[in-house]
């Protein structure tokens, strides 16, 4: 591998006003020279947007890049501020529930399954013990060329969740309401068995809270973080409440031990993390609700996110 960081001197874009440029200059040890690029996917409309026109002046938003050497092939990696949104009170709050057999499960009764992510994490792992077993050449170089492969599907993945999520509510004028599992993966690693402890330290909950927080703060939806304690055995029914660990019979069994409610229980979980966070009404767009030490603050401007997907 192999990797150049270069700024807004040494590296511009080339491409008529508002047109994705189509080449970039880059500053050599022989002077100048001129490199033809290909912009595909989500990138494709921050880059236009905010290249103003041929001899690579820009609107002040383009940041560094770095050229990375990868496989053979050439990428740039360019950052990109884009301006937060807007940011409004909530009319109610979307609940969202992490896990592992569904990694996600909102209040309005969505499941985002993480069937396919186990899948493909169990065929990568059987994979690598028999490349690693076998141990020829071909086999080391086989392993050389699935490595980060998991990582970058997963990854994928929960884009396409986090996406899903901060659409939904900003569609419907709602904060997003999730659970802080700060320090989680530690805690059950000590309580499941060896075989599911590979799966629970795989397990990305923190990238997708990540991605739904900066989606979120570009889309101006609030986000908060609640406590996750009794979230998934607590009923959800306004005139009961009640917390029993047994309201929650297996996994996926919710059963209300006083007034019989019953339901999936990821779901009750995030009809619970709703409530929590429709409890203090934050003016900021990312904060603490429902624990001891959160604070509220006035939001500060901020100079936006990192160009990604």
């Amino acid at each position: 591998k192999a990797a150049i960081t270069y700024d807004t001197r040494c590296l511009s874009f080339l491409g008529p006003a508002g047109v994705l440029p189509g080449e970039v200059t880059i500053s050599t040890l022989s002077g100048r020279v001129r490199v033809p690029i290909a912009v595909g996917g989500p990138h494709v409309d921050q880059l236009s947007r905010h290249t103003a026109g041929r001899g690579g002046k820009s609107d002040g938003v383009i940041g560094e890049s770095t050229l990375v050497l990868r496989k053979g092939r050439w990428y740039l990696h360019t950052s990109v501020t884009v301006p937060d949104g807007t940011v409004t009170s909530p009319a109610a709050y979307l609940g969202v529930d992490l896990g592992i057999l569904n990694l996600a499960v909102d209040s309005d009764g969505n499941f985002y399954s993480g069937a396919t992510v186990e899948a493909v994490r169990k065929r990568m792992c059987a994979l690598r013990d028999a490349l690693q077993a076998c141990g020829s050449r071909s086999a080391k170089r086989h392993l050389k060329r699935l490595s980060g492969k998991e990582a970058r599907f997963r990854a994928n993945v929960n884009h396409v969740i986090s996406k899903a999520i901060v659409n939904l509510a900003k569609g419907t004028g709602r904060a997003i309401a999730l659970e802080d599992l700060t320090g989680i993966v530690q805690r059950v690693q000590k309580t499941v068995n060896k075989s599911h402890r590979v799966r629970i330290g795989s397990w990305g909950f923190y990238q997708l809270r990540l991605f739904i927080q900066y989606k979120a703060k570009r889309a101006g939806v609030v986000v908060v973080l609640v406590a996750a304690r009794g979230t998934s055995t607590t009923c959800p029914m306004p005139d009961c409440g009640h917390y029993d660990k047994r309201n929650r019979r297996s996994q996926a069994e919710f059963v209300c031990q006083k007034c019989g409610f019953t339901d999936h229980a990821d779901h009750v979980g995030s009809v619970n993390i709703a409530k929590r966070g429709a409890v203090s009404h934050p003016i900021v767009s990312d904060v603490d609700a429902g624990n001891a030490a959160s604070v509220q603050r006035e939001s500060q401007p901020s100079p936006g996110a990192s160009l990604a997907r």
